[in-house]
């Protein structure tokens, strides 16, 4: 049986403070972690609970954004008032990921930190350079079909980031809040996940001295409609094959403004702002929507089992503009 220490943190300041030095891990819901030092791929010295900290609340913050602790459940985020009235696509993916029992214990900050369901980081014994650097990637010539990238690969790593809650919020706009035992810094969420380059096994920007305090949201879009879509292998607990949370905000039947973020299908959560760049002024029709979808899937890279993820990610992208689109004019009180 391998031996840990556990450390319960009182504070913030206690937290970092233990995890700083050593192999450490933060427990919170434990829905990742717990899975992976079962599976011996995750060999923490030590433990420190975080359950305690002061950080479970959402409330708004000035400018009309919205900041949720790292500690807030994936349940009670999905369903806050705020979150389904104002961010109603964070809520749609929170409840598309997971089981119930699942999103009552994970947290914002754990979600976030979530590692990759790749067979082959999991197993233990094979080549895997997320987790023996250096070793080989077994995904590239083996099987690649459900939960490995067309996006952002690299030859070192092609697995996917696995989180619906981090697409959502790759398509809203957010901040990752940081802080150790002496200071604090904020992280655009774009830039919080890392592409795998040479480097996969550094997936993030948070440093062992660091814990994740609270997320920013960015203030919602005046008179946006969005929506989260899922495609999958079956509908219940089942990582996303293809997923695409859009916004969009119109005048009248031309896009205002339109954001678009993919799951399933990228290294990270996968935003695609020239998709974007060319819906802004166009008319909000389906041959747009196919327009910036090709746009969105340029330079992918399909291997052995996964080039199908292609044509269904533009197949997700098209859905969900139209619904996003459609919601635009419900709420603008105009035929759709």
């Amino acid at each position: 049986m391998r031996q840990f220490e556990y450390k319960r943190a009182e504070n913030t300041r206690g937290a970092v403070h233990a995890h700083a030095g050593q192999a450490s891990a933060y427990l919170a819901g434990g829905t990742t972690l717990i899975d992976l030092v079962k599976l011996d791929i995750m060999q923490p010295e030590r433990l420190v609970d975080v359950n305690r900290l002061d950080l479970a609340d959402i409330e708004h913050s000035d400018g009309g954004t919205l900041k949720i602790g790292a500690m807030v459940r994936n349940t009670t985020l999905a369903y806050d008032q705020t979150v389904q009235t104002d961010y109603s696509v964070l809520s749609e993916a929170l409840l598309q990921g997971a089981s119930r029992q699942l999103r009552n214990r994970a947290t914002t900050g754990g979600n976030v930190m979530q590692r990759v369901r790749c067979s082959y980081f999991r197993d233990g014994v094979s080549p895997c350079n997320k987790r023996e650097p250096g070793s080989g990637c077994s995904a590239i010539d083996g099987h690649n079909r459900e939960v490995f990238a067309v996006l952002g690969t690299s030859e070192h790593c092609i697995a996917v980031h696995p989180s619906d809650m981090c697409v959502a919020m790759a398509a809203i706009g957010a901040t990752v809040h940081l802080a150790s035992a002496d200071s604090e810094r904020a992280v655009d969420f774009l830039d919080f996940h890392r592409l795998p380059g040479d480097t996969p096994h550094i997936e993030h920007d948070l440093k062992d001295d660091e814990l994740i305090t609270h997320i920013t949201l960015d203030a919602p879009i005046k008179g946006a409609g969005s929506t989260y879509i899922k495609l999958r292998d079956r509908s219940s607990y089942q990582f996303a094959l293809a997923s695409c949370a859009a916004i969009v905000a119109l005048d009248g039947d031309t896009i205002r403004e339109a954001r678009i973020a993919l799951g399933g299908v990228g290294t990270k959560p996968w935003r695609c702002k020239q998709a974007e760049a060319a819906l802004q002024g166009a008319s909000a029709t389906d041959e747009s929507f196919k327009q910036a979808a090709q746009i969105a899937m340029e330079g992918a890279t399909p291997y052995k089992h996964n080039a199908f993820k292609i044509p269904l990610a533009r197949k997700a992208i098209v859905r969900a503009l139209r619904d996003a689109a459609e919601r635009a004019r419900r709420s603008a009180g105009e035929p759709t």
